[in-house]
């Protein structure tokens, strides 16, 4: 057994090391700055109590992004050095964040030891490679993020750090399944390299009804793609679609995770998942062949999803209205009813329409998951979704693109088990279009203004704040762009006191409420590592069934120009055009 020694490390802080509610990112020339990981790593177990971290489990893994291996050793050493018992690496530090998270709530290794917490190497959707985005966040016992009060003394921690503690530990193998021990000056400390899948995959088979998905998966009538844009998603892709449900291999698309993700950039809308898009008719040219029935695409650290049918695209604010209007009759695991759903308030008001109709609890949070967690902790959620393509439930505590999938496949399983044999499957488009034709539709689409000058982008905000003061001038601006348009009656910064621990969440996006139940909001992102996004968020309500068929970006248009010219877009930032419209 190898023994290791302790260095303790003089440093010096590093501005600006605060982490967002999806930990910290950066370009990986920042990290690969001297002490600059090894800073944020020490000042998250400084914020930690002892217990969370002497003689504790944790877990070390990531989307396999690159820097992710020489990461994973650096932690892995402070660990030793802090006293941590065991680390749990997936096999070639591959796990997706929510088999963290499953990993933290369900695993138990071989001594009968149990995670208390976890270091995810992501940076989500982000792209990867030497010039682009890394990123690290902890998670805690529970599987997920780590709170506030977490977040603020890594930060402040980050701002007076004078040392760190590394152990000389030789380089760890992470691409064999095993243990490897050492002996260290408070006793053995082991590092566990175990399948990424295995945990995983055996929660969905607990959740979901495999068998009835295998038969739909495996009708000669339903074809099926999934693309998982060389994100970590591969790793899990061939397992579940393939082995347990017998889908055939050719239906996977970009199932190799890459240190940079193929080049590409691992987002999963119709911008970024070109290959996708294309395969299931919704490209700019005609396919030569038949679009597969369902398409589904995942992001880098396979925590989103896009949800397709053949030739249509479902919103992911209809998509988890879907889902819960489904999951009790779909999904084995909600049969018993579910405790209650959750959106975060940039995502349309589907949602709201099926909980009034099912008589369920609703909840409205801001954007970040771990609203959504306290909710479920307290028992009050069992489906949440966030119009960034993000959706989930109680079964872990992040969104999951892979169970979002396997929903909607149950889904589709249950409408059709009594005609597989006949001559024509219920699609995606039909399931979407009765469900407008039950509770109405809610037109809906997403401008994101990427890297812009954080300046003007502040700028603008504050603009859209002080406008709120008068609604006449308001209606005015509106009127004056298109006069075809609802009358404005509110506008407000959205404001979350949780029902659960009663703590308070200010400015977390600008809102104009429209007469007739249309909605403009507007919100600066933190999740890219360069300059700021401004996302504008467009909905309309209709409830009459002969008007829910219209294209979305024609039945938006004149809310657009409204918003365009209220937010006086092209003025302070320059931009005539979004980036990515979703």
């Amino acid at each position: 057994m190898v023994v290791f020694n302790i260095s303790r490390v003089e440093t010096t802080p590093f501005d600006g090391q605060k982490p967002g509610t999806s930990g910290l990112r950066k370009k990986v020339k920042v990290f690969v700055q001297p002490h600059y990981l090894e800073n944020f790593v020490q000042a998250t177990f400084n914020a930690l109590s002892a217990e969370k971290v002497r003689g504790a489990t944790l877990v070390v893994s990531g989307d396999g992004r690159y820097y992710s291996k020489d990461a994973i050793q650096i932690i892995t050493k402070m660990a030793a050095a802090s006293g941590v018992r065991r680390i749990w690496i997936g096999e070639n530090g591959l796990l997706s964040t929510p088999a963290v998270s499953a990993v933290i709530r369900e695993r138990t290794g071989v001594d009968g030891s149990r995670a208390s917490g976890a270091f995810i190497l992501t940076a989500s959707h982000n792209p990867g490679g030497p010039h682009e985005d890394f990123g690290i966040k902890y998670n805690m016992e529970n599987g997920g993020p780590a709170p506030e009060a977490i977040t603020d003394k890594i930060y402040e921690n980050t701002k007076t750090i004078k040392e760190y503690f590394i152990a000389d530990l030789p380089d760890v193998d992470i691409s064999t399944i095993g243990v490897t021990s050492f002996g260290g000056p408070e006793g053995q400390f082991d590092v566990e390299v175990f399948d990424s899948a295995s945990d995983y995959v055996k929660l969905m088979k607990s959740i979901f009804d495999f068998e009835s998905i295998r038969k739909l998966l495996t009708s000669p009538k339903f074809t099926f793609c999934y693309d998982a844009l060389h994100g970590v998603a591969g790793a899990y892709a061939k397992r579940i679609f393939v082995e347990e449900l017998g889908a055939q291999e050719s239906s996977l698309l970009n199932c190799t995770p890459k240190e940079d993700f193929g080049g590409g950039h691992p987002d999963p809308n119709l911008t970024y998942a070109k290959e996708l898009v294309a395969r299931m008719g919704l490209g700019k040219s005609e396919t030569q062949d038949e679009p597969p029935e369902f398409g589904a695409a995942a992001d880098g650290d396979a925590d989103r999803n896009m949800i397709l049918g053949k030739r249509f695209f479902v919103t992911p604010s209809d998509s988890v209205a879907i889902i819960a209007a489904n999951a009790v009759d779909a999904i084995p695991y909600f049969s018993a009813g579910l405790k209650g759903v959750a959106r975060s308030m940039p995502t349309s008001a589907a949602l709201d329409v099926v909980a009034k109709h099912l008589n369920l609890k609703f909840f409205e949070v801001p954007t970040g998951w771990k609203f959504f967690g306290n909710l479920m902790d307290a028992g009050l959620c069992s489906i949440c979704g966030e119009e960034s393509f993000g959706t989930g439930s109680d079964h872990i505590r992040e969104k999951d693109g892979i169970w979002a999938v396997l929903a909607w496949l149950s889904i589709l399983a249950h409408k059709n088990k009594e005609n597989l044999g006949g001559e024509k499957l219920v699609t995606v488009e039909e399931i979407v279009r009765q469900h407008w034709a039950t509770y109405g539709r809610h037109y809906y689409t997403r401008y994101d203004y990427e890297n812009v000058d954080a300046g003007a982008a502040k700028e603008l905000m504050a603009y859209l704040v002080k406008l709120q003061s008068s609604l006449p001038e308001v209606n005015e601006i509106v009127k004056s762009a298109r006069p075809d348009v609802s009358k404005v009656v509110d506008a407000d910064e959205f404001e979350y006191k949780d029902p659960v621990d009663g703590s308070i969440s200010k400015h977390q996006g600008i809102r104009y409420l429209f007469e007739d139940g249309s909605r403009l909001v507007f919100r600066l992102s933190g999740t890219g590592s360069e300059g700021a996004t401004i996302r504008l968020y467009i909905e309309q309500y209709e409830k009459d069934p002969s008007k829910t068929g219209r294209d979305s970006q024609d039945a938006l248009a004149p809310l657009v120009e409204a918003a365009l010219k209220l937010s006086k877009m092209l003025e302070f930032t320059g931009r005539s055009a979004p980036t990515v419209i979703t």
